[in-house]
């Protein structure tokens, strides 16, 4: 950490771990004052946040770096009073750092700004709509062409059905005796992309977050959203990624670790924040098809991750990180039920 923090200009420096990041790994850096005469103790000047890119996942980091400095200088350019947390430069200018094959990145530290992980009022969800919406908003006059793809097929529904079906032909038999009935449902469900092949047609490809977790968006103390953060998959897209995601992962109060699966329902609620903050700012961006696509967003995100999930289980767990066997097989039935619940409400 010397080594990388000294590229910055920081020599003196506390550090700690920072949030619960599954992919990247993340440290709060606080610089140092001297020492008081008076009462011997160091105390913290400035804090910035220091970053580790998982290079597993996202193989050409650089990628990342160079989106993040064309929206950095689209926004300066056009809205200099939105909030964007850009990484800081190096003392020889650069965004990002190589070390020991590894690659970091520093930011800022918003003060009096906080995250949260877990959605627990509709409020909060209205406002994390709210600023995935702005965030592709501001950005309509960036020409999307111009940004790289980070995450190659990242919300390619083809492919995962694709490789769901290679799964369960090649798979880990065992595995694919027990999931028999979560195969069937799955599979059951491809109307989903036959559906989607149809209304993209109508969908704009437009700058998107990709992954619009609560955790994404920094709030102040009062809990109104100041920004969104963590654009390591900001490409060009289709508004359902974004708002699919938030449904995904808002509309539940449990996430998809959870196995009582008694415990999965849909906060009707939330789904009604989800829709008004989102287009409080996109409302007069989207065509008709796509504002009458907000259900199907859901459908969409929450089916490409049930099929995500069990094609890693049969597949003997090469992608996702688990901590006990048949974790995977508990996120793709968690997963499926609430898609069952999604499609049910969406019936009401």
């Amino acid at each position: 950490m010397k080594e990388i923090l000294k590229q910055y200009g920081i020599n003196d420096f506390t550090i700690e771990p920072l949030g619960n990041g599954l992919i990247n790994s993340t440290w709060l850096v606080g610089t140092c004052l001297s020492a008081s005469s008076i009462d011997g103790i160091r105390h913290k000047a400035n804090s910035y946040v220091l970053q580790k890119i998982n290079n597993a996942i996202f193989t050409q980091p650089q990628n990342i770096a160079d989106n993040i400095r064309l929206v950095n200088v689209y926004l300066k350019e056009n809205y200099p009073n939105y909030l964007f947390v850009a990484p800081l430069l190096t003392t020889s200018g650069n965004s990002i750092i190589k070390f020991n094959n590894e690659y970091f990145r520093l930011f800022p530290f918003v003060k009096n700004s906080k995250t949260i992980d877990v959605v627990e009022t509709p409020e909060q969800a209205f406002e994390a709509a709210k600023q995935f919406a702005k965030f592709t908003k501001l950005l309509y006059g960036l020409d999307v062409n111009s940004l790289k793809i980070t995450l190659p097929n990242f919300h390619n529904l083809k492919l995962r059905v694709e490789e769901f079906d290679a799964a369960i032909l090649n798979g880990n038999a065992e595995r694919i005796t027990e999931a028999k009935d979560l195969i069937w449902f799955l599979s059951t469900q491809k109307n989903i992309l036959s559906e989607f092949n149809t209304l993209k047609n109508n969908f704009k490809i437009r700058v998107t977050h990709h992954d619009t977790k609560i955790s994404n968006v920094l709030f102040d103390e009062n809990n109104n959203g100041l920004c969104v953060i963590d654009l390591d998959t900001v490409m060009p897209g289709y508004f359902i990624s974004d708002v699919g995601d938030m449904m995904r992962t808002y509309l539940c109060p449990v996430s998809e670790e959870e196995s009582d699966f008694n415990k999965i329902v849909i906060r009707p609620a939330f789904y009604k924040a989800i829709v008004t903050g989102y287009l409080s700012e996109m409302g007069d961006e989207l065509n008709d098809t796509e504002k009458k696509s907000l259900l199907f967003a859901g459908k969409f995100m929450i089916y490409m991750q049930a099929l995500r999930f069990l094609t890693d289980y049969l597949n003997d767990d090469i992608y996702y990180g688990c901590k006990y066997a048949t974790q995977n097989f508990v996120r793709a039935g968690n997963q499926a039920v609430l898609l069952k619940k999604f499609i049910e409400f969406g019936e009401l």
